[in-house]
């Protein structure tokens, strides 16, 4: 997509997931149409919209493949219902008999699906406190990394754990990416120490937009996330925030700010390919190094 859209309203809503996903539907369904009440053009649910299960026998008794789940049908005809592009962050999707998929899914105000994206990065992490995740159990990671057009610019897809993977969203924003949305489950401790600088240098580095939608709160299977979605700008303003609790925040996003941003500092134009040279690694490192690049 060439030049510049119009300005839009963004919202990201925020969930607390549940066990069950007709459950979270229910939820995720009253504040989509909430915020499209409010004028939203886009809006954007949190990583696992469907169900937050950490009982591998548990999920895999309630997933489905991406044809029959319910869920995705469901915000499908929603979308198409209120006239939105309507992106779910992700939802738990079966992908092979033992191996689930963490997928965002971007549908437009027809019902058809734009974009999906497999997250790349899995949450395999000891945070020291009690709490350890291997995403990477239960899921296979993504191997390609997604953009897709909005009437008002390109959209580049990640989710959550990427967001600390830094060259994935120098890639989407060189490929042309104005937006690019983070869903994300964010533990507590990881959100109280990185959630907001993180994001905001995702936004800062390459000058644009950052969509962050977020669960918040004590869920039924006692894990606890950090909530706090936001929307960025691409100079690093925070233009609204969340809290803890389900609902969900808005703010009218003006696409020319990127080029605006990007004018002052056209980092993306300055980048350089560069060998690393390290004389205790031995003579073969740099023209291994080299060859990489």
């Amino acid at each position: 997509m060439t030049g510049v859209g119009a300005a839009f309203n963004a919202a990201m809503v925020q969930m607390r997931t549940g066990l069950e996903p007709a459950q979270s539907l229910a939820q995720g369904t009253a504040l989509i149409r909430e915020a499209a009440a409010a004028g939203a053009d886009y809006v954007l649910t949190p990583e696992v919209s469907n169900m937050m299960q950490l009982n591998r026998e548990a999920l895999f008794e309630r997933l489905a493949e991406e044809d029959s789940d319910a869920s995705l049908k469901a915000y499908s005809e929603l979308a198409r219902e209120l006239n939105i592009h309507l992106h779910i962050g992700s939802l738990a999707i079966l992908a092979t008999p033992d191996r689930a998929a963490n997928r965002s899914f971007l549908i437009g105000p027809d019902g058809g699906i734009l974009a999906s994206y497999d997250k790349i990065h899995m949450f395999d992490i000891d945070l020291g406190n009690g709490e350890s995740y291997r995403e990477s159990a239960n899921y296979q990671p993504g191997e390609t990394a997604v953009i897709s057009d909005l009437p008002w610019g390109r959209l580049g897809l990640t989710i959550c754990y990427d967001v600390r993977f830094p060259a994935l969203y120098r890639a989407l924003a060189e490929a042309g990416a104005s937006f690019i949305s983070v869903p994300a489950a964010f533990t507590k401790p990881t959100g109280e120490a990185h959630w907001h600088v993180l994001l905001r240098a995702r936004a800062i580095e390459n000058g644009c937009f950052v969509f962050a939608a977020a669960q918040g709160g004590l869920h039924e299977n006692k894990r606890e996330t950090y909530g706090h979605s936001l929307i960025i700008d691409p100079w690093g303003k925070v233009l609204a925030e969340g809290g803890i609790d389900p609902g969900f925040i808005m703010a009218r996003i003006d696409p020319a700010e990127v080029g605006k941003a990007r004018g002052k500092i056209p980092s993306l134009q300055h980048g350089r390919r560069f060998t690393l040279a390290d004389p205790n690694a031995g003579p073969d490192y740099l023209h291994l190094v080299r060859s990489q690049t």
